[in-house]
């Protein structure tokens, strides 16, 4: 099989295949592509569909239907492309929603109307997992980012001319505020927690604001207690496929972390009880220089470690506070504190600001209004005294 390129505009090119003959007529079949792009990116989908076209992967767009493409997606793209968290959640959405519903349609055939008819019954009846009801507001709303996502390739891949998903309008989610406990709150959990293995990680996420897995991805390495900062670089992912695995944190790239007195403090007593937990085992004692793991230094899953963390709660009774919201409690208490939310951003590790301030609007209001005092106070005391 054989393929060329043919420019059609400064970023736009037409993949020409030759499939062979027609078996009935004999005649020469062809198959038209088009890319959006550079060179480089026409030839590398023209190598992409020759190999397909070697292996017997190969599909005629106007017979491949939404199912196999989205399947395909996953397999050829997204598998290769996302991490394996993220994957299995696309995994999970496409087999038991978007196949389900659309994937019956030929992909060059689908249209909006099909998209806003499968999101209107899934706020009525799209549930799976056995109860009656419809799904959120905001769990459409990642369906849709799948699926416009998926078909975003497929645009770039030349199998559609057009990503019909940008034409349809996903119900809108009521904006939820962050949950976040309060000074007193934070206190109380700490010493909830202190005589068990969960007070390091507690202790980590309510004076950092790090996540989950960052906390037992940590090792002693990144940690400078005599400065009195760490430094965030991997996070433990735990997968169905995978397994457990160590990856790179979602910035991609390391976050130096200033910290209190009191997480350092409780740091060095922490190092020094597992230092001797580590010479008692001797051999026994897996060392992988992590701060946070198991009494013989294995790692300690994320699976398990929700569950401790739960039975914790409820044997303190203490409300229901998800590990995660101890994040947001520790931007919101900065926040508060009026520490510049630049700061707070680079400690959470968000990409901008906007995005900081966005998820904790809720905290806005009050500050504005002192913000409003500070600056009239500042303004009358520099206008001049009117003679008495």
């Amino acid at each position: 099989m054989t393929g060329s390129l043919k420019k059609r505009s400064e970023n736009s090119w037409t993949i020409v295949l030759y499939l062979g003959r027609d078996a009935t007529t004999g005649k020469k079949k062809y198959s038209w592509r088009t890319v959006h792009g550079n060179k480089k990116d026409a030839e590398r989908e023209l190598n992409r569909l020759l190999h397909e076209l070697d292996t017997g992967a190969y599909m005629e767009p106007s017979r491949l239907r939404v199912g196999e493409y989205l399947d395909k997606w996953l397999r050829d793209y997204a598998a290769t492309n996302v991490s394996g968290k993220t994957y299995e959640r696309y995994e999970d959405i496409v087999r038991n929603h978007l196949k389900p519903a659309l994937g019956h349609h030929l992909l060059t055939k689908l249209q909006p109307l099909h998209v806003q008819a499968h999101y209107s019954e899934s706020l009525k009846s799209g549930r799976k997992d056995g109860r009656e009801g419809g799904l959120s507001a905001q769990t459409i709303v990642h369906h849709h980012g799948v699926l416009r996502e998926a078909l975003n390739r497929a645009v770039k891949w030349g199998l559609v001319a057009r990503n019909v998903a940008d034409a349809v309008e996903p119900p809108r989610p009521e904006k939820q505020e962050m949950v976040a406990i309060d000074e007193a709150q934070t206190v109380w959990l700490i010493e909830a927690s202190q005589t068990t293995r969960l007070y390091i990680p507690i202790l980590l996420a309510v004076t950092t604001g790090m996540r989950r897995g960052e906390i037992l991805a940590l090792r002693w390495q990144d940690v400078e207690l005599q400065h009195g900062f760490l430094t965030v670089r991997r996070s433990l992912q735990q997968t169905r496929a995978g397994g457990l695995k160590f990856k790179q944190t979602k910035g991609k790239r390391p976050r130096p972390i200033s910290i209190p007195q009191l997480l350092t403090d409780a740091l060095a007593e922490h190092q020094a009880k597992q230092n001797a937990r580590k010479a008692a085992l001797d051999s026994g004692y897996q060392d992988q220089d992590l701060v946070c793991c198991s009494p013989a230094g294995a790692i300690w899953k994320p699976s398990a470690f929700t569950s401790a963390y739960r039975d914790l709660l409820r044997r303190r009774k203490i409300r229901n506070i998800r590990f995660h919201d101890l994040r947001h409690s520790h931007a919101s208490q900065l926040l508060r504190a009026g520490i510049n939310p630049k700061v707070i951003s680079e400690r959470l590790g968000h990409s901008k600001v906007a995005f900081t301030l966005d998820v904790y609007s809720h905290l806005l209001p009050g500050m504005q209004e002192e913000a409003a005092t500070m600056t009239e106070a500042g303004l009358r005391a520099a206008l001049p005294r009117k003679p008495s």
